[in-house]
């Protein structure tokens, strides 16, 4: 009677380290979403932190380009912060995009080759449908801090996003933007800097004053091309004259913004991935 006592309190006490071990495991699943506004079932990846004992503690990333988060080392590097006590519980949900030449952009102003034609739904998808999605499936009323992040053209996403829904997202991550978004070809004889860009248009006219942090990267070996022919590659320049836009607005602090800039870094995710636990700590740091 006695070994069973004893076999039952051990069986017992290793089935409780085992849970709390699988409590402490970050967790990767796969699901979909079906989009009525983009008319197509989306593809999720969701990475999970162990569940704070307080929800209201539990923070949400959007990424995109989510089908590319195994490149972007996601797991690995949220899982190694999260150990060290340097983020706070976190939901990451990678969206995969179906074409992100057009669900990438500025909303309602596509590319002079109409790229982007499709950004107002993206972002409708993500405003009234995967916000709810992930509050319900997270069992929140509100998540602590809303961040989004993306490269290149998700990168230009994510700052139009973010300035247009700043009731949601407060903080905002760009590597390598694609500020250079424009309505001309820049090789027509009548494009400018100063006059066709397309975020930066948009921003200047905004009457809007978002409440938002900003995250920006970017690579000193991303490129060549350099328009105004001052010796700074244009993703630089375009990166550098949009911060300078919104320092000149007003709409937040200079605290607010920061800028990483890696002399070596090339427009690509070995470069990205080598500066995302930045950011996490930035947006997500304890």
């Amino acid at each position: 009677m006695m070994i069973k006592t004893y076999t039952l309190a051990l069986l017992c006490a290793t089935t409780l380290v085992l849970a709390m071990g699988c409590k402490k495991k970050i967790k990767q699943q796969e699901d979909q979403l079906y989009s009525r506004h983009l008319q197509r079932q989306v593809k999720l990846t969701i990475i999970t932190t162990p569940a704070p004992d307080d929800k209201k503690e539990l923070n949400l990333l959007l990424l995109n380009d989510g089908q590319d988060m195994a490149k972007l080392r996601v797991k690995e590097i949220v899982d190694s912060l999260y150990r060290k006590k340097l983020i706070a519980p976190l939901v990451v949900v990678g969206i995969a995009t179906d074409d992100r030449n057009r669900e990438y952009g500025v909303e309602g102003m596509p590319d002079f080759l109409n790229r982007g034609d499709r950004t107002d739904k993206y972002a409708a998808f993500i405003d009234d449908e995967l916000y709810p999605y992930a509050k319900k499936s997270a069992s929140v009323r509100k998540f602590n801090t809303i961040a989004i992040a993306g490269a290149s053209l998700g990168g230009l996403q994510a700052f139009d996003f973010a300035w247009n829904h700043a009731d949601k997202i407060s903080k905002v991550g760009v590597f390598s933007g694609s500020f250079w978004w424009r309505d001309k070809d820049d090789k027509d004889p009548a494009y400018t800097d100063a006059k066709d860009r397309i975020i930066l248009n948009k921003i200047r006219s905004s009457r809007k004053k978002p409440h938002l942090q900003y995250w920006f990267y970017a690579g000193g070996k991303e490129e060549t091309n350099d328009r105004d022919k001052d010796g700074i590659i244009d993703v630089e320049d375009d990166t550098k004259d949009l911060i300078a836009l919104i320092k000149s607005k007003n709409v937040c602090s200079p605290d607010d913004i920061n800028y990483t800039e890696d002399p070596n870094g090339i427009h690509d995710y070995s470069s990205w991935s080598h500066h995302f636990g930045e950011f996490l700590i930035w947006a997500f740091g304890k």
